[in-house]
């Protein structure tokens, strides 16, 4: 594979290969040998996944590494505001891929809460967040073509907020125009403090999107991924 001709900043670490199961196979063992390390000296491990369809083979690859789950807090970096069951629901995701095998054991923290609306169940889900291991020790990112991660999306009205470093609360609802439901982010406040972050990312386009966030990465409301192009991310790419 000819290497993407991209100027990565210092202090990232990108991991680039044409074979996507590859490359979710090195991420699982990336991520369970942080884990690993992590309940070597804690009690507890906590652990952020993001949804959509790049994630599946790394979910799967995940949920058979031979760690102590019932040990490892996971969550979501965000949220659709559907149903568990609705085929667009990150849980349903992670139910059914993650949670599996020996990761059946780990404890789930679902963002989704029984209310009619984000904005209702967004103190719900900061009382069920309240349990949680933070600062979260592994975090894993997915990212849109439009430069958004979790659900930080350029559009949405309550970006500002969402992106304050000094907001207190760990989860946003959002409404975002361009997306078909609103949705429950993780704050950038409470992303930007996990121990450990890893990007997985699919396609050319992601890379042309990179490509585009990197070039400018003073601009963050336009990109919010730019937050976390950093020294220490680890990118995890395949065609």
């Amino acid at each position: 594979m000819k290497t993407p001709e991209i100027a990565w900043p210092h202090g990232v670490l990108p991991v680039l290969g044409e074979d996507a199961e590859q490359i979710a196979g090195q991420l699982a063992s990336r991520i369970a040998e942080a884990l690993q390390a992590v309940l070597s000296r804690e009690p507890r491990a906590s652990l952020a996944v993001s949804g959509g369809s790049t994630p599946v083979g790394l979910f799967r690859a995940l949920s058979r590494k031979p760690l102590d789950w019932a040990r490892v807090n996971i969550t979501l970096a965000d949220e659709r505001w559907v149903a568990e069951d609705d085929p667009a629901s990150n849980t349903r995701l992670v139910r059914e891929h993650l949670l599996q095998g020996p990761a059946a054991a780990a404890r789930f923290f679902g963002l989704k809460q029984p209310r009619a609306t984000a904005q209702q169940g967004q103190p719900d889900c900061e009382q069920a967040l309240a349990d949680l291991k933070w600062p979260l020790d592994v975090l894993v990112l997915g990212m849109g073509n439009d430069g958004h991660t979790a659900s930080l999306f350029p559009d949405a009205p309550e970006l500002p907020r969402a992106l304050d470093p000094g907001n207190p609360d760990v989860t946003i609802a959002v409404n975002p125009p361009s997306q078909a439901q609103p949705r429950i982010s993780l704050t950038a406040a409470a992303l930007g403090r996990a121990r450990l972050v890893f990007l997985h990312i699919r396609g050319e386009d992601k890379l042309d999107t990179l490509r585009q966030a990197l070039a400018r990465p003073e601009q963050t409301a336009a990109m919010p991924i730019r937050l976390f192009l950093r020294p220490g991310l680890q990118v995890f790419w395949s065609p």
